[in-house]
Formats: C-alpha cells, sequence, structure tokens
C-alpha cells in the first residue's frame, strides 16, 4: 500500500510566503509613513566610525527610528549598511524612514558658516570653533604647539599663532580637530606666496619674525589703510634699535585681560612687552590678515617714529618726540572730558 505524499513542506512553503508577504507590507507601510505628525525638528551626530548598529541606535533614541528590525530591513533593500556619513544630521519627525535613509545615504550632513576675525589669538580661535563644537578644546591646544605636527603643515616655529589665517570658513563636525587645523594652515599658505616670503627674506627677517611683526600690526589698528604707515614706524625703530613700544604685545599673554591697557601692563616682565625688550617678541600675538602680512612687507617710504590713537580708530603720527608727547596729551585729555 502506498503512503500519501506529505504536505507539510508545502504549508510550510506557504506559511514563509504568507510570512514574507506580511513583512514586505509592513516595510512598505513603515517605509512611507511619518515617523510621527509633530514636525519636530531633531539634530542628530554620528560620529566617525558609528557602526550600522551603532547609528541605529542613535537614531533611535533620537526618536527618528520607531522600529529597529524595520529600520534596517529598509537599509538593508537599498544596500547602504556602510554608505552612511559621519557628522551632524539635522531631521524632521514629519519625514518618512524612507526619506530618512535617502538624506543618511546622500550625506546631507549639517555645515557650519564659520567667520575667523583678522589679528584673533589662538585661545580666540579656539572659543570660537568650540562654540561650534567643531573642535577638541584640549587637542587643539595640544597640536598647537605639537612640532610634529607644526612641521607637518610647514611651520618651523613653537607655536600655530600668527598661521591659522583670518577668513570664513564651512566646517562640519565629521571634522576632526587636526583637520580643521591643517585647512587653516594651508589657507596661511596660499595667501602668503613664494614672492611674498621672498620679499621678507630681502627685508631681513625670518618667516616667524615676518608672521610676528604683521600680527603686532594687525592688533594696533584695524584700519588697513594705515597699516603700512604703522608699518613704517615699526620698521624705523628695529633700524634704530628702539623698542617698539607696541600695547598689544604688553597684554598678550596675560591670562585674564579686560581690555583696558594700563600703565603697570606696560611695565610687565614679559618676553612679550615690547616695551621691556628690544626688538621683536619670539613669536606672534595673533593670526593677521592679507592686509597686515602686506603691510609688514611693504612699509609706507616715511620718517615717523611714533603714533598714538586719536580715539575714533585713527592714529596721529609724528617724526619728533615732542609732537608726540603734544598728541597723547589731546588724546588724554579728550578721553578724560568724556
Amino acid at each position: 500500500m502506498k503512503k500519501k505524499p506529505s504536505k507539510i513542506p508545502h504549508r510550510v512553503f506557504l506559511l514563509l510566503l504568507a510570512g514574507i508577504i506580511t513583512y514586505l507590507a509592513l516595510l512598505i507601510n513603515y517605509s512611507l509613513t511619518p515617523v510621527d505628525g509633530k514636525k519636530t525638528r531633531v539634530a542628530v551626530d554620528i560620529p566617525t566610525g558609528s557602526s550600522f548598529l551603532k547609528i541605529t541606535k542613535i537614531l533611535e533614541e533620537a526618536g527618528i527610528v520607531k522600529s529597529r528590525i524595520l529600520f534596517y530591513g529598509l537599509v538593508s533593500t537599498r544596500q547602504a549598511l556602510r554608505s552612511i556619513r559621519a557628522g551632524e544630521y539635522e531631521f524632521n519627525t514629519s519625514m518618512t524612514p524612507w526619506a530618512v535613509v535617502d538624506k543618511l545615504l546622500r550625506g546631507e550632513i549639517r555645515t557650519y558658516r564659520v567667520t575667523i576675525p583678522e589679528d584673533l589669538s589662538v585661545k580666540e580661535i579656539a572659543a570660537r570653533l568650540k562654540e561650534y563644537k567643531l573642535i577638541n578644546e584640549k587637542q587643539f591646544f595640544e597640536l598647537a604647539e605639537d612640532k610634529e605636527f607644526l612641521c607637518s603643515v610647514g611651520i618651523n616655529a613653537a607655536s600655530v599663532e600668527g598661521y591659522l589665517f583670518p577668513e570664513t570658513y564651512y566646517f562640519d563636525r565629521s571634522m576632526s580637530t587636526r583637520q580643521i587645523m591643517r585647512i587653516m594652515v594651508g589657507q596661511f599658505w596660499k595667501k602668503v606666496t613664494p614672492a611674498m616670503l621672498s620679499r621678507a627674506d630681502e627685508l631681513g627677517f625670518t618667516v616667524q619674525e615676518y608672521v610676528t611683526l604683521a600680527s603686532i600690526i594687525g592688533k594696533e589698528s584695524g584700519n588697513d589703510a594705515e597699516k603700512p604707515l604703522i608699518s613704517a614706524v615699526f620698521h624705523n625703530r628695529l633700524k634704530r634699535k628702539m623698542r617698539l613700544q607696541s600695547d598689544p604685545t604688553a597684554v598678550y599673554d596675560l591670562e585674564n585681560f579686560d581690555g583696558a591697557v594700563k600703565r603697570s601692563h606696560l611695565k610687565r616682565n614679559s618676553p612679550y612687552n615690547t616695551y621691556v625688550i628690544s626688538g621683536l617678541p619670539p613669536g606672534p600675538i595673533g593670526n593677521p590678515g592679507l592686509d597686515s602680512l602686506q603691510a609688514a612687507l611693504y612699509p609706507a617710504g616715511i620718517n615717523y617714529l611714533y603714533f598714538v590713537s586719536q580715539g575714533d580708530g585713527s592714529h596721529f603720527f609724528s617724526s619728533s618726540l615732542e609732537r608726540h608727547n603734544q598728541a597723547s596729551i589731546r588724546y588724554w585729555e579728550s578721553k578724560n572730558k568724556k
């Protein structure tokens, strides 16, 4: 007597097929249904080197992924498990999971427009970048004085001070602290041409001395038209072995400076204080812009040795100490009247 063929395999097949159809239906419905209807904006940071499982967990904790299993399936269908770029993303909970994955695959990370004004110090630049959460502050200061790093970016000095070029940059949080610093120093070397370095050499300056002088010029005046005049004063003083007597140098290495230079500051025993030392300080006191870098190379052809503020952003220049003292008295008298 023949046995009837078993119907179990057929039933198993039907069950599997039903399960697959159900899962696909759920997946399609999930992929096209908004996360929720609240239209909430959510910022998500995906660290560099994150695995897909970690990324999914981050998105789930942020409220963007409601079902890790279905999200995993959706990403798998798009063959994107290893194609998600690190960085900061902005999502809206009105988006569908399909749109979320699409944004991740396109790598639409948030970019920050960061303007670094001329003449900020390394500390001030670090503070500005930290506001945008773009750097690891500790690593930033370590790299700023790391000989190997400085050598790798072409700086033959003890610090990166002076070489972080003031510019408007577009950074994102997928960038490392090292990468951001490389970009800023790279911009310096793009602006400072071989011809400029050759001119500095003709004047008898090393690159470090040249950048140091430019930084002092930049700190003394934000008026670009005056910078060649200020440069001339310092060049003339250096030639005559006179102290530069630049106020900004006297307060550069102060921990807490409130913005007002006092007489006591001018007497400080500091290697940067040009009221005490002769010649240039050991390094830049800020990060100069192109106008200051140009002015350091091409001082005006005048014999001025002094300048004093006129209280309106401009300066009074003179060749004699007598005229300088008279101008200084006028400045302090007008300041005391206010």
